[in-house]
């Protein structure tokens, strides 16, 4: 990004409630917190609102205040990104046997917000029918109903305030909405960005075109069709909203909340005698700064919380002795308690994408230009890429859906048969996932396929778009391991990508729509050529080879401790609770049992703020939540709220180059404005 003065130039690290800097903490909290995430810091938030309940955060990461104008600045997520750096956990798969023989790079967030702190900002929601499917995955479990869509819904309003885009953004990117799907009064900020690139106006009415329609309410429960996304933006001074933003920074002094960074959870504490159930007592845990720093202890007097993520969340719990008895007794970590679904059932969305060059304008080009204003524009630096589609299997296969659909059934026995672990629970918990996803959600509206519309620039220049398309409903599982003591050392990641001849063939199928978009008016009035993969792919045979050296993740681990039976390999049950132990929860996106057609960030959000109402209601002494429906912000949180009116916050829209240049007067107020907002 270029230098100038700009009201990012003048941000300053806000000293967050709770952020402990001189490493100094209590010996011992009601709760400790591993992770310092998306889901670790709406707990805090929440469970520090009860002023008699001390928290404690611990999270791997630095605090962020160094690079708080990368973070906090939209568009640097494409133009100063802070993956592979010290942000970045910087993960690596094994490599795909599937896919080229690759080593695949995982990159998620380390740095207090985690990946909320690093990541594209979408929000977009899963719809209903999946959601569903995964309450029903836990028969007789009495608080199976909070994990409902009703359920679900109300929590993810109840994290979210939602703000309007202006009539100009509004009706250059045709955007739909339906303002009653919406909280108003949440911490986590969901809006447009401040500018668009005209040409995506183009994008719902091609879409439409290819019998995909605009989606009216992308957000209620329904996501099939195309739409321009919410994105976590805060419209007030364009500025990301991430959970550290919202849930912590806006807080008001709280004695009785610490969260404590560069901190890294070794292992969970174990008490020497079982509790009265015979259940495993968690004492609290084991931290250290470094590999070679001294290990610290910390009690928890009531629980310790798991939310490490999909990959740090298993890592934690195979290091104290929850997991697969081989993987633990391999290493001669002591069994504490076996479960087999410990890093299991690994699910990721993959990707790959289709690049056309473009005579239009695009996000690249325009911040390449020159008529930035020396790099000030705030509105342009919130724009992010946010127009997508989901494609459902009709649209992929059209009439051949139905015999799709009965392929993958009549091939479900081999594919349990070759899932790798080969333990009875797990295959169980395989066939589970495998049957709700073919009989429930495949031949539903609900999306197979994503389409994202990329206009920030390829390694083809500037000049190019791409078009990607994401697998959403993989059959395809894998696991992530420990292979050493050390926890410093990362787990060995097998998503087994591909593992499951399903996958190709959507995957395949949503490439070709990618393809067929750029022949289609109006979007093909700008396209020039097709870049990649280019006239040499035609046939299926070429697409499955192509696709097989191109795909990567599109960043959405989950499932490897999946809330199901504990007898099909489930880690949690239905109060995210550890099965074996008393006091151990997990809470992050690791705990799906099934992949969402989906941005993760919006339901791990809602998951966070229901798993925060089952903790308090357990220990406020009040009956769980089925459905939560406050919409409150956090307690004594301190909220810089954007209007609720049609004019998209406190900023003018712009459209293109030609409106970047007549903006200076607005610049200079919201330089103003912006220091007062963020200090």
């Amino acid at each position: 990004m270029r230098s100038g003065l700009s009201l990012f130039s003048l941000i300053v690290p806000a000293l967050g409630a709770g952020i402990v800097y001189n490493d100094q903490i209590d010996a011992a909290y009601d709760f400790v917190i591993a992770g310092g995430g998306l889901a670790g810091l709406v707990l805090a938030s929440r469970l520090s609102e009860d002023s008699n309940t001390t928290v404690l955060v611990l999270e791997a990461g630095a605090s962020g205040d160094a690079v708080k104008p990368r973070i906090d600045i939209p568009g640097n997520a494409y133009y100063s990104s802070l993956l592979n750096t010290e942000y970045d956990w910087q993960y690596t798969t094994v490599p795909q046997s599937n896919a080229g023989n690759r080593a695949l790079p995982w990159p998620r967030g380390k740095v207090l917000g985690g990946s909320t702190a690093v990541n594209g900002l979408y929000l977009v929601r899963p719809s209903a029918v999946e959601v569903d499917a995964w309450s029903q995955l836990l028969p007789g479990q009495s608080s199976a109903a909070a994990w409902s869509w009703a359920s679900l819904f109300e929590a993810m309003k109840k994290s979210e305030n939602f703000s309007e885009p202006s009539d100009q953004i509004k009706n250059a990117g045709r955007i739909q909405y339906d303002i009653t799907s919406h909280g108003r009064s949440g911490p986590l900020h969901y809006a447009y960005p401040g500018f668009i690139v005209p040409i995506v106006g183009d994008w719902t009415a091609t879409l439409d075109w290819i019998g995909i329609p605009p989606s009216p309410d992308a957000n209620g429960g329904s996501g099939w069709g195309a739409f321009i996304a919410t994105s976590s933006i805060n419209p007030a001074n364009w500025t990301r909203s991430y959970s550290r933003s919202a849930y912590i920074d806006p807080l008001g002094p709280r004695l009785n909340l610490a969260i404590l960074p560069n901190a890294t959870v070794t292992k969970i504490l174990w008490a020497p005698n079982n509790d009265g159930n015979g259940k495993k007592v968690a004492q609290g845990v084991e931290f250290a700064a470094s590999r070679d720093a001294p290990r610290r202890n910390v009690t928890a007097r009531k629980e310790v919380i798991l939310a490490g993520g999909a990959i740090g969340s298993p890592h934690i719990a195979m290091h104290s002795g929850i997991g697969p008895r081989p993987v633990l007794e391999g290493l001669g970590i002591p069994v504490v308690y076996e479960l087999p679904g410990v890093g299991a059932h690994l699910q990721d969305h993959i990707a790959t994408e289709v690049v056309f060059r473009t005579t239009a304008e695009t996000a690249a080009s325009i911040h390449n230009s020159g008529v930035l204003e020396n790099g000030t524009s705030a509105p342009f630096f919130s724009f992010i890429n946010s127009a997508i589609a989901y494609a459902n299997i009709t649209d992929l296969f059209g009439d051949w859906a139905p015999t799709f659909q009965q392929q993958i059934r009549a091939n479900m026995s081999d594919n349990v048969n070759a899932l790798v672990p080969n333990d009875p629970r797990v295959k169980a918990g395989y066939q589970a996932v495998y049957e709700a996803t073919t009989e429930k959600i495949l031949m539903s509206q609900a999306g197979q396929v994503e389409l994202l519309f990329s206009l920030t620039g390829t390694s083809q220049g500037s000049d190019t778009i791409a078009i990607q398309a994401a697998l959403q409903h993989p059959f395809s599982q894998g696991h992530l391991y420990i292979n050493s003591t050390n926890p410093f050392d990362p787990p060995v990641i097998d998503p087994r990508y591909l593992s499951n001849p399903g996958d190709i063939w959507m995957t395949r199928e949503g490439l070709k729509l990618a393809r067929k978009l750029g022949q289609t008016q109006p979007l093909n009035g700008s396209i020039v050529e097709e870049v990649s993969p280019g006239a040499s792919v035609q046939t299926d045979a070429d697409w499955d080879a192509w696709l097989r050296g191109k795909i990567q993740t599109e960043y959405h681990p989950s499932c490897t401790m999946s809330m199901l039976p504990e007898e099909q390999a489930g880690v949690v049950d239905a109060d995210l609770r550890m099965y074996g132990t008393s006091n151990v929860r997990v809470v992050d996106s690791s705990i799906y049992p099934i992949q969402f057609a989906a941005h993760l960030m919006a339901p791990t959000y809602g998951m966070a703020e229901q798993a925060a109402s089952i903790i308090r209601a357990q220990y406020n002494g009040v009956p769980p939540p089925a459905s939560t429906v406050s919409t409150s912000a956090p307690g004594s949180a301190t909220q810089t709220l954007a209007p609720d009116n049609n004019n998209g916050g406190s900023g003018s829209s712009s459209n293109g180059a030609a409106g970047l240049k007549g903006n200076a007067a607005w610049i200079a107020l919201g330089t103003v404005a912006g220091v007062a907002l963020l200090m």
